[in-house]
């Protein structure tokens, strides 16, 4: 058993010392029990999205952005385990505290960009799933975009029944689209050395901030923060502080598996570009034109694969953007509306670019852009109530947390402000 007095310990202690007391068995056990929040999270940080900036960036700088998904990822386990211990301590989501603890108007201006931001992350979602449609059956965008949405609806229906059983469901797909890119990179055969040089040496080639801050935007993600102080309360026990402390590290270990899995995914998908497409000479446009360019150079079975795992990360990471909808508007406004109607709403973007002929590999990417820009504004508030003693108590951040997670802020930012200079200049 666990006392009170090792709950302060790290994880990596606290698994050591549970160990002894305990076993493997039981240890284990609980830690896969816990496991799902963090893993409903994830699918967000390897969503089409990701696909979009990832193939982009591959293709046409090779392995030179691959430090930043590092850096983006590095970012995202902090904020989100901080998501997290904020709904452990408090009992409440990130907008619900944004609500009491914010005069009316600026609540309302959260509450518009947090829908904006939940809107453009589902555009990027429902044309994954279209896309892949597409490329595995041949359906036309606009009835597999629609085809998308009447899926995902199906599957958020369990979360109404038995939310353990979406989770499980979402980690499956999490882990077809992770087989599905082993497969990928053991057909590609990337030049090792040259990309863990490029993982640890930061460098922006020229004209590609645009693509450096949609990797940001699209692994650090605003709605997955709302979302995962959401998601943890079904681990939360309100009368039992010592099984949420308990709850706190596992949920950290959580965060720390999922969101790695999630950037071996995404740098993954950026190494497969630069070694097929970068170092081949090909500068790919478009995921239909990946998917195209494929089959000749790694096999159609490669083309396969690809598009199998582009139908999961569509399916998966829209359930739980739509999961995201809810709680910003319960968390803001008080009020609920029904998942089918929700679904009906957030695919119409998706629609309306289809219908208009646009590329969605661009679309995608500039989606992901939007996401970047909106993300201080949940950044910064979730670094100030974490921070806020009065609020978390005996949960609130030690200095170096907030110290890092303010760096995290202020390198989001600067890029943005960076990549606005940039398009003024030109």
């Amino acid at each position: 058993m666990i006392t009170t007095r090792t709950l302060s310990l790290s994880p990596f202690k606290l698994f050591q010392t549970s160990i002894k007391q305990n076993g493997w068995n039981y240890t284990l056990k609980r830690i896969i029990t816990f496991l799902g929040p963090a893993f409903l999270v994830s699918v967000g940080y390897m969503d089409p999205g990701n696909w979009g900036t990832d193939i982009e960036g591959g293709s046409r700088f090779g392995y030179s952005l691959l430090w930043v998904i590092l850096i983006s990822n590095l970012m995202a386990i902090l904020l989100q385990t901080l998501s997290a211990k904020l709904g452990l301590a408090t009992g409440k989501t990130l907008p619900e505290l944004c609500r009491e603890h914010y005069s009316k108007p600026v609540a309302i201006f959260l509450w518009i960009t947090a829908e904006f931001a939940a809107i453009a992350t589902d555009l990027a979602e429902v044309l994954g799933g279209a896309v892949a449609f597409n490329l595995l059956f041949n359906i036309p965008l606009f009835y597999g975009a629609l085809l998308t949405g009447a899926i995902v609806g199906l599957i958020l229906m369990l979360e109404e029944y038995n939310l353990r059983r979406l989770e499980m469901i979402i980690i499956g797909m999490v882990a077809i689209i992770g087989i599905a890119y082993v497969f990928e990179i053991f057909l590609a055969q990337p030049l090792w050395g040259d990309l863990a040089i490029h993982m640890v040496t930061p460098t922006l080639p020229m004209g590609s901030t645009l693509i450096a801050v949609g990797i940001i935007g699209a692994t650090v993600m605003p709605h997955n923060l709302y979302l995962h102080s959401a998601l943890i309360q079904s681990r939360r026990r309100s009368d039992d502080d010592a099984a949420n402390r308990k709850a706190l590290t596992l949920s950290t270990l959580d965060s720390v598996i999922a969101l790695n899995g999630a950037w071996l995914v995404n740098s993954a998908i950026l190494i497969m570009s630069a070694a097929v497409f970068y170092n081949n000479g090909l500068e790919v446009t478009s995921i239909q034109e990946a998917h195209k360019t494929l089959a000749p150079l790694l096999g159609p079975l490669s083309a396969g694969v690809f598009a199998l795992a582009l139908l999961a990360s569509g399916l998966s990471s829209s359930t739980t953007a739509t999961m995201a909808g809810q709680v910003i508007m319960e968390g803001f406004l008080h009020f609920r509306v029904n998942v089918w109607l929700r679904r009906a709403v957030t695919i119409v973007p998706a629609l309306i670019v289809i219908g208009m002929g646009l590329d969605p590999l661009q679309i995608l990417v500039m989606s992901q852009v939007s996401l970047s820009f909106q993300l201080p504004l949940a950044v910064i508030p979730l670094i100030l109530f974490t921070n806020n003693r009065a609020i978390m108590g005996e949960y609130a951040n030690r200095k170096i947390t907030t110290t890092l997670a303010l760096v995290s802020a202020a390198v989001i930012i600067g890029l943005n402000t960076l990549l606005i200079w940039q398009s003024i200049m030109r």
